[in-house]
């Protein structure tokens, strides 16, 4: 039977199995790859997790064993495997805000949690008010070639420069950061100096000392809003449906996972 849309290719899958965990005892668990196709289905279309068709096996087994394994981090551990690959020379930062659905909304009031996205502890779940309602902002740090080396959560209202600061860590000597004007302050540039990278940033435009700015190197920024195009193709990123901020972060690190198999299998 030819693989349908959504599903693993021999390819992606001899990448990914080697990545799961082991369970050498006990009751045999369902079919990894029969789950994983499941879970994709769902990532892709967008649909609630009680309709994954029943060739991927029972919906509950696709939902419990996406957010076991988004506890113990095995999504983290696949992204960053297959992340390790990229071109670091040339990177770009940007954020994108995501609609929140009224099913994703609806926990308790007042309930305080920390944040497994963010680490912050707050009651917001990553979800804050902005002016297209309440809304989850993703924060990207993608390559050379578009593709994604960093991802976090903030709520919708978070300001793009303050959020970015633990994500500029791995930038060092000789390596370039292109962002939009939201990134344009003197403390962030002072810090890539500091680690030996610079800062291609669009100055605001009432600044009184505008540093050098390259308008040729700024174009390759379309690069992580390519990426982010890329990753509302998956419907259950595009809106968010998840109570969960963690639950929701690891859907987009599933998402990212494809498109860097994309990239590799060309």
């Amino acid at each position: 039977m030819s693989p349908r849309r959504y599903e693993l290719s021999d390819f992606e899958w001899s990448i990914i199995e080697p990545l799961l965990p082991n369970k050498p005892r006990g009751v045999p668990r369902s079919d990894d790859r029969m789950v994983l196709n499941g879970i994709y289905w769902r990532l892709r279309t967008g649909s609630p997790w009680a309709e994954i068709p029943e060739r991927y096996g029972p919906s509950t087994t696709c939902y419990n064993r996406f957010v076991r394994w988004a506890k113990i981090g095995v999504w983290d551990r696949i992204f960053e495997a297959v992340s390790r690959a990229y071109d670091g020379d040339l990177q770009m930062i940007d954020s994108s805000s995501i609609r929140v659905h009224q099913h994703g909304a609806n926990g308790k009031k007042g309930s305080e949690q920390t944040s497994s996205a963010t680490g912050d502890v707050a009651g917001s779940r990553c979800m804050g008010r902005s002016r297209g309602g309440l809304t989850t902002k993703i924060h990207a740090l993608v390559d050379a070639n578009g593709l994604p080396i960093l991802l976090k959560l903030t709520a919708g209202q978070a300001h793009d420069g303050r959020s970015a600061a633990d994500m500029l860590d791995g930038l060092g000597e000789g390596q370039i950061l292109l962002a939009d004007r939201g990134y344009d302050s003197d403390a962030l540039r002072k810090r890539l100096e500091r680690q030996g990278a610079w800062g291609n940033i669009k100055p605001m435009p009432g600044r009184v000392n505008v540093p050098f700015f390259s308008r040729y190197l700024y174009r390759y920024r379309n690069l992580v809003e390519c990426f982010f195009n890329k990753l509302k193709h998956f419907r259950a990123v595009a809106t968010r449906y998840e109570k969960h901020d963690a639950n929701y972060l690891a859907l987009v690190k599933l998402a990212a996972i494809r498109i860097w198999f994309r990239f590799m299998s060309r």
